[in-house]
């Protein structure tokens, strides 16, 4: 039994715990290229560590190996980064069905900030299909809400080596518009500015073009600051010889902190990270903002500072050593806010070349759930939801090959974007059957093998103005903003829908040059061989003609009210 003087002292402990907890960190601000500590001006560097598992096989959000999740994992870790005078963790995949609270207190206790990225790999923009749609801009709305009240949280990355060579680097303009929407949630919700930035690959085909474009522009569109993954610097090698020094004078008029995201090469072990006096040198830190060496974790790529054996105790590697050893030798100059002007404001946005930067300056519309739940309950003929996601992509591969699909597509070099290439492929597949079903003009139309049905066609007040300027083939870049009210559902019951009911028609049934599948249905191949979903009897091109005449008049005669 303990004594009531062992007693005393846990309760005396405890009560000393909670009234000696550290104050909230100070929000890290930024002006020009550096950051600086929001309360008392004061330039701050980044002694980052990578901090997680490897979630790169991660299929469900549910399934992340969560470090800031599971106090006993963090609680456990904290003191060994403290070692490491760490001061920034990045963290690559968060649980946002978990509590963090914890974790980030624990953190914040211990002096560090969280720069967190926003996605996750099953829910990412995917450089060889990209696009940024409703369903990934509600993950990154809800990390930015499950985090934006811990002043801990340094910033978010929107993307991480989205664009990895010049051949993908279109998907770059939909990382942007993530950066760009996000940098507008935060505010339209009153939340703190938490900078929202990128990081790249070290791609010597793309690096100054990606890092330009994602810092030119007006501030609502740039990226707040960016992170490059370099492993240029190897062994004992030095300033010139690793590349730094070339890297240092390409970016000296870099306008928002640049930063290594991750960097510490491991060709050579075990790996002595000579490079850190150098990040940390005056040679570098005026345009440098320090670094996140990667990782803390050891694992197959043989990265690790630690190793955690299985009953998860820690054990500190050599690379522990000689990290620590140099990290906490460094002392950087630096400067107040208050005494630093920027000397370089702006940046010009590379233009498209070819075997070069693909990329236009004109971003994907932001991704609005309200005109897809509108467009869709305008719709006469749509996807059965007993259709099998297997189905979709031979059914855009079909759609695409009768009507004009530019409605839905997306184009990050030409900057051309269908109104609704954000929706989901339920929607997206349902418009582009019924944008069939219309030039056509039989209720057998809306069939494709089964895959369709026929509903009745609704357009709520607060979706008329949308609907109108859409138009027929979803083409028109809206600017009327939609309200939709009521619980959205996929319709399952098949009817008979009158025509004059449907907000959809096409005046086309040709091919554009812009037909590619979605997202999800270029990514998702049928096992089976490729169905047929054309009609049994197609009908005469006179009727087809006469059909077509029809729905354009009944758009003509629509009412172009805004709400």
């Amino acid at each position: 039994m303990y004594s009531s003087k062992l007693i005393f002292a846990a309760l005396f402990a405890a009560l000393f715990n909670v009234l000696v907890k550290a104050e909230d960190l100070p929000a890290i601000e930024i002006k020009g290229n550096k950051f600086f500590f929001s309360n008392n001006g004061s330039q701050f560097y980044i002694r980052g560590v990578a901090y997680q598992a490897d979630s790169a096989n991660v299929t469900d959000g549910s399934t992340i190996t969560d470090p800031l999740a599971d106090y006993s994992t963090c609680s456990r870790d904290i003191p060994y980064l403290e070692e490491l005078n760490t001061n920034v963790v990045r963290v690559y995949a968060l649980n946002i069905t978990q509590d963090h609270t914890k974790c980030m207190e624990a953190l914040n206790d211990a002096g560090i900030y969280l720069i967190a990225d926003l996605s996750i790999p099953d829910e990412s923009i995917n450089r060889d299909d990209p696009a940024w749609t409703v369903d990934l801009f509600q993950r990154y709305k809800d990390v930015v809400d499950n985090f934006h009240n811990y002043t801990n949280v340094l910033g978010f990355f929107a993307g991480n080596e989205v664009s990895n060579e010049w051949n993908n680097t279109a998907a770059s303009a939909f990382v942007k518009a993530a950066v760009r929407d996000t940098k507008a949630y935060i505010s339209e919700k009153g939340y703190r500015s938490i900078p929202v930035g990128y990081s790249s690959n070290d791609d010597a085909t793309t690096r100054l073009e990606m890092a330009d474009y994602f810092a030119c522009g007006d501030s609502d569109v740039t990226a707040d600051f960016y992170g490059i993954n370099m492993y240029e610097w190897c062994g004992k090698s030095s300033f010139s010889a690793s590349g730094f020094e070339a890297r240092t004078k390409e970016f000296s008029k870099y306008t928002i902190p640049l930063f290594m995201s991750e960097y510490g090469c491991n060709t050579i072990t075990p790996r002595v990270f000579t490079e850190i006096a150098a990040i940390f040198s005056d040679e570098m830190t005026d345009v440098w903002s320090g670094g996140i060496v990667y990782m803390y974790y050891q694992e197959s790529n043989n990265y690790g500072l630690v190793s955690i054996d299985s009953d998860g105790d820690v054990s500190t590697m050599d690379d522990y050593k000689y990290y620590s050893s140099e990290i906490n030798a460094v002392s950087p100059t630096s400067t107040n806010s208050a005494n630093y002007t920027p000397t370089s404001t702006s940046m010009s946005c590379p233009t498209i070349k070819a075997s070069t930067w693909l990329a236009d300056d004109v971003l994907p519309p932001t991704p609005n759930a309200a005109l897809c739940e509108c467009a869709y309950d305008s719709l006469s003929c749509v996807i059965s939801t007993d259709t099998s996601t297997d189905d979709y992509a031979d059914l855009y591969d079909y759609v695409c090959s009768e009507v004009d699909c530019s409605g839905i597509t997306a184009n990050g070099t030409s900057g051309k974007y269908g109104d609704l290439s954000a929706c989901d492929d339920k929607v997206k597949l349902s418009f582009l059957m019924n944008l069939y079903y219309d030039s056509i003009g039989e209720s057998s139309a809306c069939d494709f093998s089964g895959s369709a049905v026929l509903k009745d066609a609704t357009t709520q007040k607060g979706c008329t103005a949308v609907i109108t300027e859409m138009g027929s083939l979803a083409t028109n870049s809206i600017t009327a903003s939609a309200s939709y009210s009521g619980s959205f559902s996929y319709g399952t019951a098949t009817g008979t829908a009158d025509d004059s009911d449907s907000s959809s028609s096409s005046g086309s049934s040709s091919s554009s040059s812009s037909k590619s599948t979605s997202s999800s249905a270029s990514s998702s191949t049928s096992s089976t061989k490729s169905k047929s979903f054309a009609p049994a009897t197609a009908p005469s091109s006179s009727k087809i003609l006469i059909t077509l005449l029809a729905s354009i008049g009944v758009f003509a005669g629509m009412s172009f009210a805004m709400i």
